[in-house]
């Protein structure tokens, strides 16, 4: 019997990283879709769908799969699939959790000193010949050594980027209410007990928790607020954890020093989303205190490699039978 594989998204042009791996066993094809809608009389045979992140997949989708025997979201964050109805259709979600994790963690910490630094800010402000060309331009700036590198979300990417930041000379700390005892002695960092605790004693805050109901607008006005004035934002988890709509005004009032945002709650966001507008004003001080990117974090040629590999080995693991690892529903 020869299978059936659809990537629902994302990947185009040579399909060679998964032909490697499949091609003995199945057909694989690409979509290159960008809505829900377009997998309609597509996907419907399909013995495995590979997902990224440019589409969702809903109950809708997964309850025309006739013969499918994996679902796998090629990435870390599954939110874009609804797992418990796969799961009550016999539809094991795997994901994969470890392509990107230096990736990210390097995106993490390259953002959070191009903050901190302000490199990027001195940047775009000498490049529209703004203010005198001096280091006045951002000061005053602190010494990172010995400054609160805060992270919520100890996982993979949480750990590599606290390293990291431990590596600078930072005092890291961090909350993840579902982390077993012990992981924060294991790699000499500090446990907060409440995400109010963490948040108050931040100079810099990196999120890396997934997006669930629980943490979803986690970071907003109210939240923003319990920081110490002054402290950056680094977000390259899931664009819904923060609440996009409150950061202009954090900046423009202070209460941030400034934001890197790699993920948005929309991709690509609306012209008329405040965050952007903001960004894109140049009289708005988010102007040159924001860096917004493509949600590219993860990207490296290398991580994107592993990403699709990593991806058709899960495939074939269901494929041929064999057990499957980072099931997620």
């Amino acid at each position: 019997m020869r299978f059936h594989v659809v990537i629902t998204d994302f990947v185009t042009g040579s399909l060679a990283p998964e032909e490697a791996l499949l091609g003995d066993l199945a057909n694989v094809a690409a979509l290159n879709g960008f809505s829900e809608q377009e997998l309609v009389g597509r996907v419907e045979d399909a013995h495995a769908l590979m997902i990224y992140h440019n589409l969702s997949v809903t109950a809708a989708t997964i309850e025309r799969l006739r013969q499918c025997k994996i679902i796998v979201r090629c990435g870390v964050g599954f939110d874009n699939v609804d797992r418990q109805f796969a799961r009550s259709r016999g539809i094991p979600l795997v994901n994969v959790p470890d392509y990107g994790t230096e990736d990210v963690a390097d995106s993490a910490i390259g953002m959070a000193l191009a903050l901190a630094r302000g490199i990027t800010q001195q940047n775009s402000q000498c490049c529209a010949g703004l203010g005198d060309w001096l280091y006045t331009q951002v000061a005053p700036l602190q010494r990172l050594r010995g400054r609160v590198f805060a992270i919520v979300g100890l996982g993979r990417i949480g750990t590599a980027t606290a390293l990291r930041a431990k590596a600078l000379g930072m005092e890291v700390a961090f909350y993840d209410p579902y982390l077993a005892d012990g992981c924060d002695k294991a790699i000499g960092i500090r446990r907060a007990e409440s995400l109010a605790e963490l948040l108050c004693q931040a100079h810099i805050l990196s999120l890396h928790c997934p997006l669930t109901d629980e943490t979803r607008h986690l970071i907003n006005a109210q939240t923003l607020a319990l920081m110490p004035r002054g402290t950056y934002l680094v977000n390259a988890a899931r664009g819904a954890v923060v609440d996009t709509a409150a950061i202009p005004e954090a900046i423009a009032s202070g209460q941030l020093a400034g934001a890197a945002l790699d993920v948005l709650p929309h991709e690509p966001p609306p012209s008329d989303d405040p965050l952007i507008v903001a960004w894109r004003n140049p009289d708005h001080p988010a102007h040159h205190r924001l860096i917004v990117n493509p949600h590219s974090a993860f990207y490296t040629e290398q991580g994107f490699l592993d990403m699709r590999t990593k991806g058709a080995q899960a495939v074939r693991r269901a494929l041929t039978g064999q057990p499957l690892r980072n099931v997620v529903n």
